[in-house]
């Protein structure tokens, strides 16, 4: 069994009553933090050393137990030994530390271990020097059996730091990290409220970081995670809040449609693309901190059909086609539909192109055809927007022929 060792003991920096571990990053407290990291790492047992039971403590228990892992807390380091036993595995994390978990796994992932920095820069970074070239970072996975020694110190003995110890006298090997986990963000101690503050900057940053290339709105969807979103995590704000208002701007659009204003009613569903993305952006980071998926996010791809669907239904509804003498009204969904099917269709094909991230950006395609329809000719805008994607994919270097590898062996005869 792998057994997770945390702390809630070391007060933050200018508070001397509320641990370090209670400080927030993205509205959620560097235990639950913690927590996640530890069962991310396969840890089915959770033991938090706290002088006290809060209700933070019981909000996490609940939340392991719904996770399959037996949860306890203690006061007293003597305790520890009979909830460990000899053939385990005992992660241990330093009080404060904040990690990425894929980090975590890179470098305690193959063993058992100890986790340094160089000690320069680990000192300069609020850890504690092991010896004259290093400093712990924070985290170690070590043998089960260490833990039986606790049983033999005082009480008051800070348990890790014995932990530390007993793995560097008993030869666990070291693995260094390098400082640049440290300096962007993604292997950090938090000692008080500034190095919060610092740390939610750079975390919101890492978990909003781009895959590959962005679209325009995709990149005001992670500006506006990054700037707002850690106060509407703070204000317990939850994504799914985020996507409700999402259907409402769908509906809004719609309705705006009704009453014959095209424009802003595709403006409506631009920006209800936009909503739904940053909740989305919102979900991620909730579930690096074990929040519970909203269960709107379960219809992510559904919201995004239906939106295509109020697009080819805006567009079709008010359009100018139907108006012609002689011609029949379903000629005027063709060419959105047509459109809206290029546009699910064509990014895997032209999935080398350098403007392929841009086809399922709803926001660019929403004020597009909002300045269209109030320049006046919308249904044109459609139909070109339809014969340019189908040249594109043409002409994209994936259709290209390419020449035969051998062409004396593969030429007709």
């Amino acid at each position: 069994m792998r057994v997770a060792l945390l702390t809630l003991l070391e007060p933050a920096d200018g508070d001397l009553a509320a641990p370090r571990g209670y400080l927030r990053i993205g509205g959620r407290s560097l235990a639950r933090h913690q927590l996640a990291l530890a069962l991310s790492l396969g840890c089915s047992r959770v033991i938090f050393l706290a002088s006290s039971l809060s209700g933070e403590l019981v909000s996490l228990q609940h939340l392991a137990e719904a996770q399959g892992a037996q949860f306890h807390v203690v006061s007293a380091t003597r305790a520890l030994p009979g909830l460990i036993a000899v053939e385990d595995e005992l992660l241990v994390l330093g009080e404060g530390l904040l990690a990425m978990p894929d980090e975590v796994a890179r470098w305690l992932g193959e063993g058992h271990a100890v986790a340094v920095l160089p000690a320069e820069g680990g000192l300069a970074a609020g850890f504690e020097r092991i010896d004259i070239n290093s400093a712990a970072a924070g985290a170690m996975l070590v043998p089960g059996k260490l833990a039986a020694r606790l049983g033999e110190l005082p009480s008051d003995w800070n348990a890790p730091s014995a932990l530390l110890r007993f793995a560097l006298q008993a030869g666990v090997r070291q693995v260094q990290l390098p400082m640049a986990l440290v300096e962007t963000g993604r292997w950090v101690l938090v000692r008080g409220e500034d190095d919060a503050h610092s740390a939610e900057t750079r975390w919101m940053r890492l978990h909003t970081a781009p895959v590959g290339r962005r679209s325009p709105g995709e990149a005001l969807a992670a500006f506006l995670v990054r700037k707002f979103g850690p106060a509407l995590l703070h204000a317990g704000t939850r994504p799914a809040l985020v996507a409700a208002a999402a259907g409402v701007l769908l509906l809004l659009g719609l309705g705006a449609g009704w009453l014959e204003a095209r424009t802003g009613g595709l403006g409506f569903l631009g920006a209800a693309w936009l909503f739904h993305r940053t909740s989305s952006l919102l979900a991620r980071v909730e579930r690096d901190s074990l929040a519970p998926p909203p269960g709107w996010f379960h219809f992510g791809e559904l919201f995004g059909w239906l939106l295509d669907a109020g697009f080819v239904v805006l567009l079709a509804w008010r359009s100018a086609l139907p108006l012609v003498p002689g011609v029949a009204p379903a000629p005027a969904a063709f060419a959105p539909l047509v459109l809206f099917g290029l546009l699910r269709m064509l990014p895997p094909l032209v999935q080398d192109s350098g403007w392929s991230h841009w086809l399922g950006d709803r926001l660019v395609v929403g004020v597009g055809l909002a300045v269209a329809a109030a320049a006046g000719f919308p249904d044109s805008a459609v139909m070109v927007c339809v014969l340019a994607l189908i040249a594109a994919a043409l002409f994209s270097p994936q259709n290209r022929r390419k020449s035969a590898p051998n062409p004396a062996l593969t030429m007709d005869r």
